[in-house]
């Protein structure tokens, strides 16, 4: 599929950006990938491993605010990945409307950009702090993913195609938990801020694979979210530091002790597959039992959620340790 085609990635020289870049150039042959970020240094330091001269990447400095820069650096382009957004909960929450302006207000610039330019296919990366959100962060993803979905109401005069994908957080990416424990490790103490507290696991190469799998199969107007492993907060420092002393400092602002992708109230509009649920965006314009006579699948029972508290698949500490291992090559 993504032979011969033109691909941007907006924040792409974030840890999903650069893994997926490595996956698509070892295993693909794209005419081009057009790396869009703001970090000069970043970029710097990835053409130091993809230099323009050996392979087929462009780097633009740019921001996703910048509606007419986007709307330049995404002509010709096939399939847009929209990886670009502020991050941090404590940071959005200090900074409320830089969150609102790259988050919310980049993510109709991206929509803008690939309309006028008759882009094939967009798929915007978005968050389980997007499924019933308690801070800023969560709620401006939450504004993005809806923004991304109604935008396949254009579909009568336009060609692009819009769908989210929605996981936890990555296994050994930038600010995830993995990395602090272990630069923690030979000090003896490791916070942790609830002992309940449970995650989703997802690998970067995982979430690679599932996004190019949603490019093949996405119609326009779902949420795919993929069924990953949880694993529990104090299993991670029994695989990680097992001699360490856990130090509780409490569950910081905005934080949930439980991840959730899928409501319960989500769940009348929920599919399930054998390796993925689709949230169905409830508009007037979505043919629901057209979707499911194309695409089969099954509707979820009424009273569903997809929690990493009530999953079925759980990582113990041996598994744990052998992410651990590994976390360097994902970072």
């Amino acid at each position: 599929m993504l032979d011969g085609k033109k691909i941007l990635i907006t924040g792409g020289t974030g840890s999903f950006g650069k893994r997926y870049t490595q996956i698509i150039l070892n295993n693909y042959s794209p005419k081009e990938i057009r790396i869009y970020s703001r970090d000069e240094l970043k970029q710097y330091q990835m053409k130091i491993d993809y230099p323009v001269e050996k392979y087929p990447i462009k780097y633009f400095i740019g921001d996703v605010r910048d509606s007419g820069r986007l709307t330049r650096v995404i002509h010709s382009v096939d399939y847009v990945i929209h990886a670009a957004a502020l991050k941090q909960v404590p940071t959005a929450e200090f900074n409320p409307y830089e969150a609102v302006k790259t988050n919310i207000i980049g993510a109709q610039n991206i929509i803008d950009a690939s309309l006028e330019n008759n882009v094939k296919k967009v798929i915007a990366l978005s968050t389980d702090k997007a499924c019933s959100p308690i801070n800023l962060y969560g709620a401006t993803k939450l504004a993005s993913d809806k923004l991304f979905s109604a935008a396949n109401h254009w579909q009568g005069s336009f060609k692009t195609s819009f769908s989210v994908v929605r996981y936890g957080n990555v296994v050994g990416s930038r600010g995830s938990v993995f990395p602090f424990f272990l630069s923690l490790k030979d000090s003896g103490i490791i916070p942790v801020t609830d002992t309940r507290m449970t995650r989703f696991s997802i690998t970067l190469e995982e979430a690679v694979s599932f996004v190019n799998d949603c490019f093949r199969v996405m119609q326009g107007g779902e949420i795919f979210v993929p069924k990953i492993p949880s694993y529990r907060i104090l299993d991670v420092v029994k695989a990680i530091a097992p001699k360490a002393k856990i130090e509780i400092i409490g569950i910081r602002p905005g934080e949930k002790i439980h991840e959730i992708m899928i409501s319960q109230d989500d769940a009348l509009n929920t599919l399930e597959y054998k390796k993925y649920f689709i949230i169905q965006p409830s508009q007037p314009w979505w043919d629901g039992k057209k979707y499911l006579s194309i695409n089969k699948g099954k509707n979820v029972d009424d009273n569903f959620s997809y929690s990493s508290e009530n999953n079925n698949e759980w990582l113990g500490i041996n598994d744990l340790r052998a992410l651990s291992k590994n976390v360097k090559k994902f970072s």
